[in-house]
């Protein structure tokens, strides 16, 4: 990859936008490797997100990350080359390159960059997985876990028909079940993910039982806000291994900082005590 322009300039985009936390993230990478670029923020209202796309190389910007509620509506405006992004159908990230906007999602592989290197011995073959939720959080997690070679995806969600709607969209592998089944299905289940944003600060919280999950069995939260949620704690009691939201954000930023900026970025303790540091005062 060619060395990185002086100065590039990138941003995220949302509405509103002012809670998200790449600039923090990009802003630690770029003082970390001494690269002469920026990172901000634009709020960009849904009726103006087609004409801001568009000029979002005549505005200076070399790429932007997208979050919500745009990362669908992106999808429609930009190129998409990967398998994965077709998947999951919205786009997190778009760059500009030879005159064209590519975008791709990142959050599947920061789902599983950040499970692998929680539970590093972590396996997809044989696995069986109960995913929460039918938005686009849990679309992303599946495409990643299939990536990986799961065996089996269940899908639980209070409204079923959306569930049964997502697991048809990924195939054989991938299934739905009603949301009062949860505790009938655990004691299957090696890895439960919570792909809803059910116990996070402001929210209503997640109730389920982890009472049957067998032992060994991994628990993940896409939630960071709190950074040890309901869930988490309850599977940190019975001693499973747990996964946090916070690594899911970090590592899903990695993709953007390298096409933007030409370095690729590493997801280490120091910059996790940043982003917490910031979550705690808030």
């Amino acid at each position: 990859m060619s060395p990185p322009d002086p100065a590039r300039r990138a941003c995220v985009i949302g509405w509103p936008v002012a809670h998200s936390r790449s600039p923090l993230i990009h802003g630690y990478w770029l003082k970390h490797y001494g690269i002469e670029g920026s990172y901000g923020r634009e709020a960009v209202a849904p009726e103006d997100l087609a004409g801001f796309i568009g000029r979002l190389s005549s505005l200076g910007y070399v790429g932007c990350n997208v979050t919500l509620p745009h990362k669908e509506a992106v999808y429609g405006l930009v190129e998409v080359e990967d398998q994965t992004t077709r998947q999951i159908e919205a786009v997190n990230t778009v760059y500009v390159e030879g005159g064209r906007l590519i975008g791709f999602n990142s959050d599947a592989y920061g789902f599983v960059a950040h499970l692998r290197s929680v539970l590093p011995d972590w396996r997809g073959d044989g696995v069986n997985v109960l995913v929460l939720g039918a938005g686009g959080a849990a679309r992303a997690v599946i495409a990643g876990l299939l990536g990986e070679g799961v065996s089996r995806i269940e899908i639980a969600n209070r409204t079923e028909a959306r569930g049964r709607s997502l697991a048809g969209h990924f195939g054989e592998k991938v299934s739905a079940l009603p949301w009062t089944a949860i505790p009938r299905h655990l004691p299957v289940c090696d890895l439960v993910v919570n792909a809803t944003l059910l116990g996070m600060a402001g929210q209503p919280p997640l109730e389920i039982d982890l009472d049957g999950l067998p032992p060994g069995a991994a628990v993940a939260d896409i939630v960071y806000v709190p950074l040890e949620t309901d869930l988490l704690r309850q599977a940190r009691v019975r001693g499973h291994p747990v996964v946090d939201g916070l690594g899911m954000l970090l590592h899903q930023a990695v993709p953007g900082f390298e096409v933007w900026f030409g370095v690729r970025p590493q997801v280490t303790p120091q910059l996790r005590a940043v982003i917490e540091a910031d979550l705690a005062g808030n």
